[in-house]
């Protein structure tokens, strides 16, 4: 190493320092700094700018530039600093094309102490002193070239460029380190947002109308009414028996909507007690409750922009609907244990399987709440009104259960008409465990009548253990010469499907129109369960 000591022109006659003491502390001060701003952001446009303007006032560097390598091979200068403010030129380098362009056919560093004496500068952005010194380093992503970092030191060479050649090799560096964190992060947000979006198309089509099972009549009025309320924040009402599909409609409605990118929050009301439901809704503060040793959002702040599923609305207590009906009527509330109030944009869809109106009459659920939910009520019929879309609905189940089985289910005719003669208490619910008992029966994949068994209630109470028939057969037809009986009750809860259709068409004289009317039912629908049931027609 060289005794700077013994060299006058290496001593700053006003401090007394070595020149390349000095130097070196100026460069490790700039070099902070340089991080610091790196670290501000990983948007690598923003970050340029700034570690070009460091190199300039703190490790007198001016003319700061940073050329990166287009689609085309060329180098487009992407950020300079100019101490008078002149803003950035449009200017490409091709490979060779002056001292910029050397780098891209030979990327290594390049460092002059005349700048002027270089045969390959070509002078095109007219902003670089011809008598003082320039370097120019490649910005490297690995072994790939993605740049070049130009910088042209204040004053005339003192012997100590191969310092501030270093300096700059370490910027550089950090540019690149800088460069490929901001990639990563670029190619992450692209590839979250393709996920994102492909999830987005899926759940539309899982959840669009048109996949959704079932072609009668009166289904396919139900989804007209919901594709038209889907469109505005209408507060939604789904009616219907336990097990016939209201929360799909519930999700349909959603993501079918403007808010379908937003949240879809769901709670079922009759899962929680009143003083966690309170919670569990509106959130609590922090020592509201023993238990509560955080802040926590609800399911309202949750939903917020997007909609909110309440599920058996009809089971909460008379003190829990006031607290709702505000919500509801204001759009805001106070978490538990809290005072400030918050506001929210949420769409309710609710669902019920209870009787309101009775509730209301009898005086369990407030009449204002009622009205206030029953904006736009959807009434989901029973599967037993809608016998016709029973097959279809079975191939969709089994489908579904084929692929969590890993294999090919099939069903047999005489195993769906098995199916439509039953009068499903449990509507789509129970016949999808009916599938999924005989798919587990079934060795082979195909699934016959024997093996649709039908779980009975005894009383009212818990379902009977089916038994193991050998053989299952179709319910036999009244015996010749002895006539059915005419004064049958059709609301006997022990006739079976089959038995009230007939004593229907008996009591309306064989006419399928009268005893549809007999039985609340459509001409269609009595004419497919005929079908179905194998029954004979009487011709008179």
């Amino acid at each position: 190493m060289l005794d700077h000591a013994k060299r006058p022109h290496d001593v700053n006659p006003h401090t007394g320092y070595c020149r390349s003491h000095e130097l070196n502390q100026l460069l490790i001060g700039a070099l902070y700094a340089v991080s610091r701003a790196l670290s501000r952001s990983l948007d690598f446009n923003d970050t340029l700018a700034e570690v070009l303007r460091v190199l300039h006032e703190e490790a007198d560097l001016t003319r700061g530039l940073i050329a990166v390598v287009d689609g085309e091979g060329q180098l487009a200068v992407h950020a300079m600093y100019s101490p008078d403010g002149d803003p950035t030129p449009t200017m490409r380098y091709r490979s060779g094309e002056g001292v910029l362009g050397a780098l891209l056919e030979t990327p290594r560093t390049f460092k002059t102490t005349h700048l002027g004496q270089e045969p390959r500068f070509l002078n095109r952005l007219e902003r670089y002193d011809r008598n003082l010194p320039f370097i120019a380093v490649p910005i490297r992503l690995g072994s790939d070239l993605k740049g070049v970092l130009a910088v042209q030191p204040m004053h005339p060479d003192e012997g100590l460029l191969d310092e501030r050649t270093q300096f700059v090799e370490m910027v550089a560096n950090l540019v690149g380190q800088n460069l490929r964190l901001a990639t990563e992060v670029i190619e992450e947000k692209s590839s979250l947002v393709a996920e994102r979006d492909s999830l987005r198309r899926q759940v539309r089509r899982e959840h669009g109308f048109d996949s959704m099972v079932g072609h009668s009549t009166v289904m396919r009025r139900i989804f007209d009414q919901a594709r038209m309320v889907a469109k505005w924040n209408t507060t939604v009402l789904i009616r219907g028996e336990t097990g016939t599909g209201k929360e799909l409609i519930a999700n349909a409605i959603h993501f079918n909507s403007p808010r379908g990118r937003n949240p879809f929050v769901r709670l079922n009301c009759a899962a929680l007690p009143e003083n966690l439901l309170e919670s569990e809704l509106f959130g609590h503060e922090r020592g509201a409750f023993t238990g509560a040793t955080d802040s926590r959002k609800g399911r309202f702040e949750q939903a917020d922009g997007g909609s909110l599923f309440l599920d058996e609305i009809g089971e909460i207590s008379g003190a829990f609907q006031a607290k709702l009906l505000r919500v509801l009527q204001e759009g805001e509330f106070e978490r538990v244990g809290g005072s400030k109030t918050i506001k929210v944009d949420v769409r309710i869809i609710t669902a019920t399987h209870r009787d309101l109106e009775t509730a209301v009459e009898e005086g369990d659920f407030r009449e204002d709440l009622f009205y206030r939910l029953n904006v736009m009520p959807l009434f989901l019929p029973p599967l037993r009104e809608r016998i016709e879309d029973i097959p279809e609905i079975a191939r969709h189940l089994l489908n579904k259960i084929g692929q969590e089985q890993q294999r090919k289910l099939t069903l047999s005719d005489m195993a769906t008409r098995r199916l439509a003669s039953h009068p499903w208490p449990g509507n789509v619910r129970e016949l999808e465990n009916c599938l999924e008992r005989a798919a587990v029966l079934s060795p082979d994949g195909q699934i016959d009548v024997d093996l649709i068994q039908f779980q009975t209630l005894r009383g009212g109470g818990r379902p009977m253990a089916p038994s193991m028939p050998s053989t299952m057969t179709t319910p036999s037809a009244p015996k010749p010469g002895v006539p059915p009986p005419t004064n049958v009750d059709l609301d006997d809860p022990t006739l079976s499907e089959r038995e009230r259709v007939i004593a229907a068409l008996e009591q309306a004289g064989w006419v399928q129109a009268k005893a549809a009317r007999l039985l609340n039912m459509t001409p269609r629908q009595i004419a497919y369960r005929i079908q179905t049931l194998n029954i004979e027609v009487k011709q008179f």
